[in-house]
C-alpha cells in the first residue's frame, strides 16, 4: 500500500519517472498531505474551522443538480444562490476537492465518509446518463448534443445559452481527480476516466477552429485535468485532448512575451495557464514552460498588490493605473490567488527560485488566511483595498460563490508546501507549526513556532537511527539581518548560508534541535503603478488599521446573487488619513506597541487639518470592520494639493453611488450573470480596460428597483457611425438615443421610469436596436433614486 500511495502522490505532483509524468527539470519532491499534520497555531485553527464548515454543508443538497440532470430522484432540494440559478453543481465539484484535501490533511473518518458518499451518488448519475457524463448544468444534455454537432454559440461567460458550463464541469473533473489521488478512491478514478472519454467524444467531430471558438467561454482548467488523466493512465490520447483544450488566443501572446492581459477576466485565464504548465511538464515543452514563467512574472510583479491578490471587478487592470482598484468595492478575488498559489507550487518544483516561495508565503498569510472569518469560518469573495471599506462573509447554507468553492479547498491543504525534499535533503519552506513523517528516511520532523508573532522557529529531528542529510532552511527576502542558527543550543558555525537557504549538513540523531532566529522589520510597498499609495509590512505580514464598524451592510451574506459584494456606504476618500512624509521615511513612523505582539502605532497622519495616529495589526486578523490597507502619501508641501485632487476626483462618483439602487457594468462576467443576462445577437468587447456590450438585436438584465426609483442611467461610447439604441422597461419603450460624435467619447443619458412600474422591486431592462441597425456600445446601466432621495 505504501508504494501505491507514493505513486499516486507522485502523479498529482507530476514527479514520477514514467514517460508521461517525468518533468523536464524536476528539482524537488513535495510530501503527500498525509505525511504532514498541522500543530496548534493560526493555520491549524483555520483548518479546524474549515472542517466544521464542510461538515455543516449537506451532501444531498449539493448532489441535487447532478441527480436531476441524470433523471434520478432528488433526495433534497438544491442549494440556492449560484447553485440554482445556472451554475448548478459547481460547488459539488469543489466540495469533492475540499473533502479530499481535508481527509489527506487530517485523516478524519467523517470526511472520508462524506467523500465516499458523494462519489457513490455521482457514480449513479454517470451510470444513469450512460455516456460517461456527470454534471449539474441545467439542460446540459441538450447543449452538449448541440456542441457535438458543431452548433456553438460562445461568449466569455456563456456557451449555447448556459452560464459557463465547461467551467462548471471542470470542478467535477478536478474533484474526482482529487478524490482518487488524495483519498485513494478507486471508483473516482474510473469515473474520471469515463468522464474524460465523454469529452473526447464531445469534440471528436469538431475542427480546431470550432474548439477554439468554444473555448472563448470560461472553461476553468480542463486542459490541466485532461493532462492529469494522461499521467494517471499513461495514455497519450488524453494529453492530446489537453492540448486541444488549450486556448490559443491566451497561449500565443504568452509565447511571444506579449502582455495582452489588461481588461481580461483574470480567473478565466489563470487556470488555463495551470494547464499550459502541466502539459509543458509532461511533454517536455520548454516553450510552453517559458510562456508560463512569463505569465507568472507579469501577474506577480506588475499586477499584484501587497497581499498577493490581483484584479479589480475580477478583471486585470492596467499595469500603469491602479486607480480603479483603489476606488472599487470589488478588489482582488480569492479564486485568483487560489489559482496563483497552485501555479506557484508547480513552478517552484521545477525551478526552485526564492521568488516563488516569497510570493507563496506573502499570499498565503495576507490573502488566503485573511479570507476566512476566525470565529464562524465564513469565506470572502472580494478583498478590496478601497480605504475605509469592509468585506462580506459567506454562510454554509446561503452562499454558493466560486470563492466559497476554492475557499473550502484553501484551508484544507495548508500542509502542502511547508516541506519538500530531494536527493540531497529536506527543505523547510514555511514557518508553520507542523509535524512531518518522512517515511523514506525514517525521520520525524517537528516544527514548533509562533511565527509571525515571534521571530524564530525551532525544528526538532527524531530519527530511528542516525541519518545523514542536509537541512535546507529557507532564507526569506524580508530578513533584516543574517539569521542566527543554533544546533542543540550551540552556534552552528558549519552552516552554509546562501541567498536562498541556511544549509546544515550532518548526521542527525534523535532529539536534535535546530533554532533559527528570523530578524524582521518594518518596510513599506508602493502600488505597482508607482502612484502615491503605500502599504506597510512587518516582515512578510501586511499590516492594516481598523477604521470603524458602522454600516456593515450584508456582513454575513444572504442567498442573493450579489450577496458577496460589500454594498454598504463608501467612505469618501477625502476622509481617509494621509501619510504626510517622504516615502522613504514611512517605516520610521511605525512604532511597536509594548506587550502587544504584531501591533504598532502609525504616526505622521493628517485627517483634514488634524495630526492623528492609527494602530496597525496583521491584516489577516482584521474582521467585522472597515479597514485601511493602503494609505495615500504626500509631503507637507504636497498635502493640500493631494487633498483637493482626491476630493475633486471622487465627489461626482460618490454622489452617483449614493442614489444608485442597482448597477450593471456591461460586458463583465459576474455583474451580467448576477443580473440574469439574456441576449440575442449581442457582442461584448473592451476599449483599453473599459468593457462594453452592443447588439444588432437585443440584450437584457433583471435590475433592482424601489418604489422611489425615478430614472434609468446609461453610460455609453459615442460613435461616428449611425447607431440607434432603444431602452425598454418591462417591454415598454422608456427612451431612444442616437448620435454621430467621435468614437470613444463617453456620454450618459437618463430616462424616467413610468410611475408604478417599480412597485415589484425588480424590472427587466432591455437594450434593443431596430432591425438592420446596431446599438451603441453600452458601458454601464443603473437604476437611480431622485437626488433628494440619495442616502448620505
Amino acid at each position: 500500500m505504501t508504494l501505491k500511495i507514493s505513486f499516486l502522490t507522485a502523479v498529482l505532483a507530476g514527479i514520477t519517472s514514467l514517460p508521461l509524468v517525468a518533468q523536464t527539470t524536476q528539482k524537488l519532491n513535495y510530501f503527500d498531505l498525509r505525511e504532514v499534520r498541522l500543530l496548534p497555531g493560526i493555520f491549524k485553527h483555520a483548518e479546524d474551522l474549515d472542517l466544521n464548515y464542510l461538515l455543516e454543508m449537506e451532501p444531498d443538497r449539493l448532489l441535487a443538480p447532478f441527480l436531476r440532470e441524470a433523471n434520478l430522484p432528488v433526495k433534497k432540494d438544491s442549494y440556492t444562490n449560484w447553485e440554482n440559478t445556472g451554475l448548478d453543481g459547481h460547488i459539488g465539484g469543489h466540495y469533492l476537492s475540499a473533502l479530499a484535501n481535508m481527509y489527506a490533511s487530517t485523516g478524519d473518518p467523517r470526511v472520508k465518509e462524506r467523500l465516499d458518499y458523494m462519489v457513490k451518488n455521482l457514480k449513479s448519475c454517470q451510470e444513469s446518463n450512460a455516456d460517461g457524463y456527470i454534471g449539474g448544468v441545467p439542460g446540459g444534455k441538450a447543449i452538449w448534443a448541440e456542441i457535438q454537432k458543431g452548433r456553438i454559440d460562445a461568449g466569455s461567460f456563456n456557451l449555447n445559452g448556459k452560464w459557463v458550463p465547461l467551467y462548471n464541469i471542470h470542478k467535477t473533473y478536478a474533484g474526482l481527480r482529487d478524490a482518487y489521488l488524495l483519498a485513494d478512491n478507486q471508483m473516482a478514478k474510473e469515473m474520471l476516466i469515463e468522464l474524460t472519454n465523454w469529452a473526447i467524444n464531445l469534440v471528436a467531430q469538431l475542427s480546431e477552429s470550432q474548439i477554439q471558438d468554444m473555448l472563448r467561454s470560461e472553461h476553468g482548467g480542463l486542459n490541466e485535468t485532461f493532462a492529469d488523466v494522461a499521467a494517471i493512465t499513461q495514455n497519450p490520447s488524453y494529453l492530446e485532448l489537453a492540448r486541444k483544450f488549450s486556448h490559443q488566443s491566451i497561449l500565443n501572446p504568452l509565447l511571444q512575451h506579449d502582455d495582452r492581459l489588461t481588461g481580461l477576466h483574470a480567473n478565466t485565464q489563470i487556470p488555463k495557464v495551470l494547464g499550459f504548465k502541466r502539459i509543458a511538464d509532461l511533454s517536455h515543452d520548454e516553450r510552453w514552460a517559458d510562456a508560463v514563467r512569463y505569465f507568472w512574472d507579469n501577474v506577480v510583479e506588475n499586477r499584484s498588490i501587497s497581499i498577493g491578490g490581483n484584479s479589480v471587478s475580477e478583471h486585470f487592470n492596467p499595469t500603469n493605473d491602479f486607480s480603479k482598484m483603489l476606488h472599487s468595492i470589488e478588489g482582488p478575488e480569492t479564486c485568483n490567488t487560489y489559482n496563483m498559489l497552485r501555479l506557484t507550487k508547480m513552478l517552484y518544483q521545477t525551478d526552485p527560485k526564492a521568488k516563488y516561495l516569497d510570493f507563496y508565503e506573502r499570499a498565503l498569510y495576507n490573502h488566503i488566511l485573511s479570507t476566512q472569518h476566525p470565529e464562524h469560518g465564513g469565506l470572502v469573495y472580494f478583498t478590496q483595498i478601497r480605504p475605509g471599506h469592509y468585506r462580506v462573509y459567506s454562510q454554509p447554507q446561503t452562499s454558493m460563490w466560486c470563492c466559497v468553492g476554492s475557499g473550502m479547498e484553501n484551508h484544507a491543504k495548508y500542509g502542502e508546501m511547508i516541506y519538500a525534499h530531494n536527493n540531497e535533503g529536506l527543505f523547510v519552506n514555511l514557518y508553520i507549526p507542523s509535524r512531518l513523517h518522512w517515511k523514506e528516511k525514517g525521520v520525524e520532523v517537528i516544527q514548533e513556532t509562533n511565527f509571525p508573532f515571534e521571530k524564530n522557529t525551532r525544528i526538532r529531528i527524531d530519527t530511528k537511527k542516525p541519518t545523514s542529510f542536509t537541512l535546507f532552511i529557507r532564507k526569506p527576502s524580508w530578513l533584516t539581518a543574517s539569521p542566527t542558527i543554533l544546533v542543540n543550543g550551540k552556534p552552528q558555525k558549519a552552516a552554509s548560508v546562501t541567498d536562498q537557504h541556511i544549509q546544515i549538513k550532518r548526521t542527525w540523531r534523535k532529539g536534535d534541535i535546530v533554532d533559527v532566529a528570523l530578524p524582521m522589520g518594518i518596510h513599506s510597498e508602493q502600488l505597482p503603478d508607482k502612484s502615491n499609495y503605500f502599504s506597510i509590512l512587518y516582515g512578510p505580514i501586511v499590516l492594516g488599521s481598523r477604521t470603524g464598524e458602522n454600516n456593515l451592510l450584508g456582513l454575513k451574506a444572504d442567498d442573493s446573487r450579489m450577496g458577496h459584494i460589500a454594498s454598504g456606504e463608501q467612505i469618501p476618500l477625502r476622509n481617509i488619513p494621509i501619510l504626510t512624509a517622504e516615502a522613504s521615511k514611512i517605516p520610521s513612523l511605525v512604532k511597536q506597541v509594548p506587550s502587544k505582539p504584531l501591533h504598532f502605532t502609525l504616526s505622521g497622519l493628517h485627517s483634514g487639518k488634524q495630526h492623528i495616529e492609527m494602530e496597525l495589526e496583521p491584516f489577516f486578523g482584521i474582521h467585522d470592520s472597515r479597514y485601511i490597507l493602503y494609505w495615500p502619501q504626500a509631503t507637507e508641501q504636497q498635502l493640500q494639493v493631494l487633498q483637493e485632487k482626491i476630493d475633486k476626483d471622487e465627489r461626482a462618483s460618490l454622489a452617483l453611488t449614493a442614489k444608485t439602487v442597482d448597477k450593471v457594468v456591461t460586458g463583465e462576467q459576474q455583474p451580467e450573470s448576477d443580473h440574469f443576462f439574456r441576449e440575442h445577437n449581442s457582442n461584448a468587447g473592451s476599449f483599453e480596460d473599459t468593457r462594453w456590450r452592443e447588439t444588432k438585436d437585443w440584450f437584457s438584465y433583471m435590475m433592482k428597483t424601489t418604489p422611489a426609483t425615478s430614472s434609468i442611467y446609461i453610460k455609453f461610447l459615442a460613435d461616428s457611425s449611425p447607431r440607434i439604441t432603444e431602452v425598454l422597461i418591462n417591454g415598454v419603450v422608456a427612451g431612444v438615443f442616437q448620435d454621430t460624435e467621435p468614437n470613444a467619447a463617453t456620454k450618459t443619458v437618463h430616462f424616467p421610469v413610468p410611475q408604478g412600474i417599480t412597485e415589484i422591486n425588480k424590472i427587466e431592462l432591455k437594450i434593443k436596436t431596430p432591425a438592420g441597425s446596431k446599438s451603441h456600445k453600452i458601458l454601464e446601466i443603473r437604476t437611480l433614486l431622485p437626488d433628494q432621495k440619495a442616502t448620505k
